[in-house]
């Protein structure tokens, strides 16, 4: 045996407060966190706690979900999708500095595409983000954006 042996953690669904008919696919990380009635968690999936989904909100494959984040109903988070809320405001990481750390909402009915990353943002309800964008300003105008930056592309066809 290696006297250097590492403490291993298990990956699993602690201290969550559930709605009805949730579906979660395993492995996840779930914990300290707040689900709506009738949404989907994909697999390799982590939610932190003090975070809020609304109902109806799909949250698919490989997504972070950190503290201090706030999703509506009827969301649609794609897959791989990063959420920040740390910022580096020293020049670096936080090192569990929670003062440091910033919060995100999320409105309703926004759906945000593959390998978005979303910076401590406040995002009005009815957005489509594009893959891939980084969102690093709030967004106040329902609509589509994509980018890095994200930058307003078009209002939805009427």
């Amino acid at each position: 045996m290696n006297k250097n042996e590492p403490i291993i953690f298990e990956a699993g669904i602690k201290n969550v407060e559930f709605g009805e008919n949730v579906k979660v696919v395993h492995p996840s990380n779930i914990y300290g966190c707040k689900i709506g009635d009738d949404s989907f968690i994909g697999p390799f999936v982590e939610i932190q706690k003090d975070v809020t989904i609304g109902a109806q909100t799909k949250i698919q494959s490989h997504s972070f979900i950190c503290e201090l984040v706030d999703i509506g109903d009827r969301c649609f988070i794609g897959h791989g999708v990063m959420f920040i809320n740390d910022l580096f405001a020293k020049g670096g990481p936080a090192q569990g500095d929670k003062t440091l750390w910033k919060s995100t909402k999320i409105g309703n009915d926004v759906s945000i595409g593959s390998n978005a990353t979303i910076l401590p943002v406040s995002i009005c309800d009815k957005v489509v983000i594009g893959a891939g964008a980084v969102v690093t300003k709030d967004i106040t105008k329902s609509g589509v954006y994509a980018g890095n930056p994200a930058k307003f592309l078009k209002d939805f066809e009427q």
